[in-house]
């Protein structure tokens, strides 16, 4: 059960982060008729620093929430249930979080992005050691 709640909670970080950062300064800028609803354009990113990295922060909670379903619903089709699983699971939504604040909160220098690469690549060896929970359990 504890993959199924990280996996919401994946999904919850996910919409959160929509809603107080890219939602939240698109709707401010509409309702102070600073923009409108039809200026905010997908394939031209514009406004404050911030809030195209919130954007960006966003699209890769979106691309990587896909690949931890997956592997939830495999581990439940097959049936594996492990404590190291559920804190593999806990793993990664714990370093999911951070990730998404520094990628938002700080500007971009060589040391954020290395905190956020290492919080990244946290979020990757998880996954990788799940996919490999499966293929030797299965």
């Amino acid at each position: 059960m504890l993959p199924e709640l990280m996996l919401l909670g994946f999904a919850a970080w996910t919409l959160a982060l929509l809603l107080t950062t890219v939602g939240a300064y698109r709707l401010s800028r509409v309702f102070s008729g600073r923009a409108g609803m039809s200026e905010f354009r997908a394939d031209q990113v514009e406004g404050q620093d911030w809030y195209r990295r919130a954007m960006r922060a966003h699209a890769n909670c979106v691309e990587n929430l896909p690949v931890f379903a997956v592997l939830v619903f495999a581990l439940r089709v097959f049936g594996i249930a492990d404590p190291a699983v559920d804190a593999l699971c806990v793993v990664i939504l714990a370093a999911r979080i951070p990730q998404s604040l520094v990628h938002v909160c700080f500007a971009q220098t060589d040391r954020v992005v290395s905190v956020r690469f290492a919080l990244f690549f946290v979020q990757f060896l998880s996954f990788c050691a799940l996919i490999a929970l499966i293929a030797f359990r299965h």
